[in-house]
């Protein structure tokens, strides 16, 4: 019995193209669901995406002096047919509690955010560790959805089906994108 070779031509892996990012599959998912408002707070891990996300015209999108801030922004457009994200890290999730207490879930704002996980694998700053060590526990208290994205090869389906499902039951979500997934922040020395 011959047994066949499992290789790759050169053909079948241009066909395949350009091997997936996280950030790529974000800007995609976006645009697939329609979502076109993207306000953020500058974050280091959030660079790339924020960059590509600027210079797409299908969004629109600009920095925020605080988490609550964008959160009030893609509240206030969801309320003007408007659908939007906000992208953030760890360190901003932590001034959130009330807002998403008193506006994004009782008036069931299909709130979607991108939290780039600050505070473990090797965190430098103590501040981002105590913060990081809290937000699974408020999201659970509130009982908001939320995923820790680890794994590019799940992160795609993870991230699409979270945002239809915020959209059909107008609740918000939180991605939370691992170091695993990122590469996260590391000292630069």
């Amino acid at each position: 019995m011959a047994v066949a070779e499992a290789h790759t031509s050169p053909q079948s892996a241009q066909e395949k193209g350009p091997e997936k990012t996280w950030h790529g599959i974000v800007l995609e998912a976006l645009k697939r669901n329609d979502i076109r408002l993207v306000p953020y707070v500058p974050d280091r891990v959030l660079t790339t995406l924020i960059k590509n996300i600027h210079a797409d015209p299908f969004f629109t999108t600009f920095p925020t002096a605080r988490e609550e801030e964008a959160v009030g922004i893609v509240s206030g457009a969801w309320m003007a047919g408007m659908r939007g994200a906000v992208l953030m890290q760890t360190s901003g999730f932590a001034t959130l509690a009330n807002i998403l207490a008193s506006l994004a879930i009782p008036y069931q704002i299909p709130l979607i955010m991108f939290v780039s996980e600050r505070g473990t694998l090797g965190e430098f700053n103590y501040g981002q560790s105590l913060v990081c060590r809290t937000m699974r526990p408020v999201l659970d208290s509130l009982a908001m959805e939320h995923h820790t994205c680890t794994r590019l090869d799940e992160f795609e389906f993870i991230v699409d089906r979270s945002i239809k499902q915020a959209l059909t039951t107008q609740a918000p979500v939180a991605l939370i994108l691992s170091p695993l997934l990122t590469g996260g922040k590391v000292l630069d020395k």
